[in-house]
């Protein structure tokens, strides 16, 4: 298994996998908007094909109540064929790591439904996040949501980071940045075609 950055030609098949897993379903311009604002949060596991198995789609609040700096994991999926086989850690401690580095976040929240117990389970117990509020009827279905907060203040002192990936994060995240400025500008494009023709 491989965990790296998510590119642009990632977005497609981290929908496929999201539609796969999860009820909680998103347009591609959501994974776009994403994917250009923090290219170096989300992240994919890929298997020995290349093919990808799972995905953190992250990104920073942008005007936070707190006023505090922190991420925000919008969602997380690994496909049933690769689970109980650490990914969404990974995926979650990557994203976390890049979090706490790039943009000083000083901790990442999520929303969970409060049915999910497999999903509550692996953030309390294996994650480390914590239960900070119970939202009414978050989802569309009106099911409520756990939020839930998990502090990243000394994170990036985390003796079980790949050290290896960390010296490569400034290569990994300026080839992001020039694949999303690449892929914007081929939308804006597009989009200037589209409204003169």
């Amino acid at each position: 298994m491989n965990i790296r950055h998510a590119r642009p030609d990632d977005l497609m098949n981290m929908q496929h996998c999201n539609l796969q897993c999860l009820p909680e379903n998103y347009q591609m311009k959501y994974y776009l908007y994403h994917g250009l604002s923090w290219p170096q949060l989300s992240y994919v596991a890929c298997d020995s094909d290349g093919r990808v198995v799972g995905y953190v789609l992250a990104k920073m609040e942008e005007d936070p109540d707190d006023q505090v700096p922190h991420g925000h994991i919008t969602s997380l999926a690994v496909k049933r064929s690769h689970r109980r086989l650490g990914l969404a850690r990974k995926l979650m401690d990557q994203s976390a790591r890049a979090m706490r580095e790039c943009f000083n976040a000083k901790y990442v929240s999520l929303h969970v439904r409060v049915s999910n117990r497999a999903a509550l389970s692996l953030y309390k117990h294996n994650l480390g996040f914590e239960v900070s509020d119970i939202e009414a009827k978050y989802y569309g279905d009106g099911e409520d949501a756990f939020a839930m907060r998990r502090s990243l203040v000394g994170f990036e002192n985390d003796p079980s980071a790949n050290e290896e990936e960390d010296k490569d994060l400034l290569n990994i995240v300026s080839r992001n940045y020039l694949d999303c400025v690449l892929l914007k500008t081929v939308i804006i494009v597009k989009f200037r075609i589209n409204v003169y023709i």
